[in-house]
């Protein structure tokens, strides 16, 4: 393919970006480039520095062309450096560079970086303002720091693959790198945590971020939140097998493909009921909770299914949409790229490249109503040698060791900010709780005629472990918002904060009259953040929307089932991306206040969870915009590589051979370094070609070990191998515990331990989290509304018994109300 020309590198859209003349130095490699990316598209200034050499073959290049897609997707809006850091010259421009940065993001390893003469902690003393952010497969420390890994490794270990397939089938493996793309997210977020904190105490920090944690924390968290479909329940009360979820988020075939429902409140059964004419067989008024519908499906759903039956997906999903039904198509990839509403609101940018014009994902998020996406394109490996190296000043001396610089102070970021939280279910909880985690004083803005569907219980609790973990650290006050008085006290409360965090439908905040017009006429200073499934404009701006309906408009839930034409459909279980995309609008959030520390004002946020889907796999969507394959679509570039059976009931783990060098480890460590020199598997095609034998000698040798007993003759021998993990056993996991992944807690309301989150990464400056116990609907009502609102104990009680006000009371005999951390 012909070299576009390309002399101007930059690209429209250009606008004031919360991030700059924020600088970033991304030495990460290729496994940890979304990170810096974020990072750059919000405005920093992200410089990638790459060897000088080649570091990999160009006849590898040509036969694996996807991953030149990984670079022209992965450093869009970067600037790009050649370094040899083998070379004294080469490590003294680094220095320079790193003296008028303002984040360091690497992803050498703490061994490679003190060969080089760059170990953290020395960093830390030279350049005391300095963030950095180290990114790797396990972090720096606990028993796995040294295993090696791959996205196949990470979702066996994670937890992912145990809840990915159906009862009955092996494991399967989910599509595109959303384990390393979770990480990415993590590392932004972790940077500007560090970063913001340094704002404020003038001390940089040393920031641990590992793929594992990452990937147990963001994709499936088994003590997490959880879908309102679950009803309370947390996803690691699971069976032990792959839970048949099918019926959760239900997918029909229509007249030209299939459709998925999403049927969860009494009033969106209502709905399909009226649609459906009102069926005298569904007329019983039980069917409008959870329970007894999911009791019914053997009847209930055949029914829908011949309803649906001749319609076309599209006449589905307007017809549903009228009745008040979440429903979306599924589409595959070239459909989305196709879509009209992908369109309407620029989600893909046309990049020029070598590989052609890619159709690159247009970023993660919107600020102050313009998108935050692709300004320049991918840089060439040294393409803005001389424009960096002739502006970079000489290397200064060391800093005096009593610069106040050199005492750091550890503290939560947020500490002082005050956040009012309109978020439900699991994107709009999660976001507060993220902020909440980091010091923040989140209160849980609410009411009974609107409850937050992560309210809603199986049992009746008044508090399940799902939304305990969701709201932990926060405060609720009821609210009636749709009363003068209340919307008066609303008013009130803006004026005292500095973040509004929402996610409605669109639109519905303008009828509340909390629209951000209004909001930063009461509050210059406010920064405002709203996500929804598909964003506040386009064709499907007004749909319905939940996580799954939002993988099956983006082309997820077509790719995430077996090989088989009818059904197979493997993503029900899932959570994501609603734990990804509470991350991207809290990340918004911090940009926007690191912006405000410089001008004084505020601004929005605005996250389309289905954008956050397309961003994390733009490897596929650009290849698909080119028809060129990549590893994802075409299952493997190597063997072996896949699932193996081990010794037990649906025991298995994972093999991941990268290349020719993986292929001569793993023969030696299953004991047939023969197969090395066999003609059949001599080179990656032939491997690919005689993949069934080659399988046939792997899985005899698995089948006789435990999973725990051959991962570590894997790892031993270097060969990327996990065994795969179910959520209830994370907890006790080596490595989590060593690395204190997860704490303790105890809710006075739940009679049970709590294990929980514990920080995004392993920072040197930010303690642990507290783990204040989740608020009741308006527990704290009188407390605010006396402290922030200035009402009388007679005024709460006159607006408590007019319905402007609410207040839930724990039980009688919780006087004790504590928490327990360990």
């Amino acid at each position: 393919m012909s070299m576009p020309q390309d002399t101007a590198p930059d690209l429209p859209n250009e606008h004031d970006l919360p991030l700059a003349n924020v600088r970033v130095v991304d030495l990460t490699g290729q496994s940890g480039e979304m990170g810096p990316r974020i990072l750059a598209d919000l405005g920093a200034d992200v410089i990638r520095v790459e060897p000088i050499v080649v570091d990999r073959p160009s006849a590898e290049l040509q036969e694996f062309a996807g991953l030149d897609v990984r670079h022209e997707t992965h450093n869009a809006n970067k600037r790009s450096v050649s370094l040899d850091l083998d070379t004294t010259a080469g490590i003294g421009i680094l220095r320079r560079l790193l003296q008028t940065a303002d984040i360091f993001i690497e992803g050498l390893g703490v061994d490679r970086l003190t060969d080089l003469g760059l170990e953290p902690a020395a960093l830390r003393r030279e350049f005391p303002t300095l963030v950095i952010v180290s990114f790797s497969d396990f972090g720096r420390t606990g028993p796995y720091r040294n295993w090696t890994a791959t996205e196949l490794v990470h979702v066996a270990l994670g937890g992912v693959l145990s809840r990915s397939g159906l009862p009955g089938r092996p494991p399967l493996v989910p599509p595109g790198p959303i384990a390393l793309e979770s990480a990415a997210v993590t590392t932004a977020w972790a940077a500007l945590l560090a970063y913001y904190n340094r704002l404020l105490t003038d001390s940089g920090d040393d920031v641990d971020v590992s793929v594992f944690e990452s990937t147990v924390q963001i994709i499936d968290p088994g003590f997490g939140m959880a879908g309102s479909a679950a009803g309370g329940v947390p996803t690691s009360d699971g069976p032990r097998g792959r839970p048949d979820s099918s019926h959760l988020y239900p997918i029909f075939p229509c007249a030209d493909g299939y459709v998925r429902l999403c049927i969860l409140s009494p009033r969106q059964w209502q709905g399909m009921f009226e649609w459906m004419g009102r069926p005298a067989e569904f007329a019983d008024p039980e069917l409008g909770q959870l329970k007894h519908r999911y009791a019914a499906v053997g009847t209930l759903y055949p029914a829908i299914e011949a309803f649906l039956s001749s319609k076309s997906r599209t006449q589905a999903v307007t017809e549903g949409q009228q009745f008040g039904v979440p429903c979306g198509e599924l589409l595959d990839f070239a459909e989305v790229l196709d879509s009209e509403h992908y369109s309407a609101r620029d989600a893909f940018a046309a990049v020029p490249t070598p590989l052609g014009t890619l159709r690159i994902p247009n970023g993660l998020m919107e600020i102050d109503g313009t998108r935050a996406g692709i300004r320049r394109r991918a840089p060439r490996r040294g393409e803005y040698d001389t424009e960096i190296f002739s502006d970079l000043p000489p290397l200064a001396g060391p800093s005096t060791a009593n610069s106040p610089r050199a005492n750091p102070v550890r503290r939560r970021p947020l500490d002082g900010i005050r956040v009012l939280d309109l978020g439900v279910i699991v994107a709009g909880g999660e976001t507060g709780r993220l902020l909440a985690d980091m010091g923040a004083e989140v209160i849980k803005i609410e009411n009974t005629a609107f409850r937050d569907g992560s309210r809603q219980s199986m049992s009746g609790a008044l508090i399940t472990p799902v939304f305990a973990w969701g709201h932990r650290n926060k405060k609720s006050i009821g609210i009636n918002l749709r009363s003068p008085e209340g919307r008066t006290y609303i008013a009130s409360l803006v004026e005292q904060s500095d973040v509004v965090l929402s996610n409605f439908k669109p639109g519905t905040m303008d009828k509340l009259g909390l629209s951000y017009q209004e909001l930063s006429r009461i509050n210059p200073r406010i920064v405002v953040a709203d996500s929804s499934a598909f964003g506040n404009s386009g064709p499907w701006n007004a749909r319905l929307g939940y996580g799954p309906l939002v993988r099956a408009s983006t082309g997820l839930s077509l790719a995430w089932k077996y090989d088989n034409a009818n059904g197979g459909f493997a993503d029900a279980s899932t959570i994501y991306p609603d734990h990804a995309a509470a991350r991207v609008s809290a990340i918004g959030v911090l940009a926007q206040l690191v912006r405000r520390l410089k001008t004084n004002r505020g601004g929005t946020v605005s996250v389309a969870q289905a954008e956050v889907i397309l961003a994390q796999h733009s490897d596929l969507f650009a290849s698909a915009s080119v028809r060129i394959g990549t590893e994802s679509d075409r299952g493997t570039c190597n063997a072996p590589s896949g699932l193996y059976p081990a010794a037990g009931t649906d025991e298995w783990i994972v093999i991941d051979v990268r290349d020719s060098d993986d292929w001569e480890r793993l023969a030696k460590c299953i004991g047939s370094i023969e197969l090395v020199s066999d003609p059949r598997f001599e080179t990656a095609t032939k491997r690919l070609e005689h993949r069934a034998e080659l399988d046939a000698v792997i899985e005899n040798w698995t089948r006789s070990r435990s999973p725990r007993a051959a991962v570590d003759l894997l790892q031993e021998s270097g060969v990327p191998g996990a065994m795969m993990l179910r959520l209830p056993e994370l907890p006790e996991d080596l490595h989590l515990r060593a690395r204190q992944t997860f704490r303790v807690a105890r809710h006075p309301l739940i009679d049970r331990l709590l294990p929980s989150e514990n920080t995004p990464a392993h920072f040197e400056n930010i303690p642990d989290v507290e783990l204040r116990p989740a608020p009741l609907l308006g527990e704290q009502t009188r407390e605010i509304a006396s402290t922030l609102l200035g009402l009388s104990n007679d005024d709460i009680d006159r607006m408590i018994a007019a319905g402007v006000l609410e207040e839930e009371l724990p039980p009688i005999d919780t006087d004790n109300r504590s928490v327990t951390n360990s």
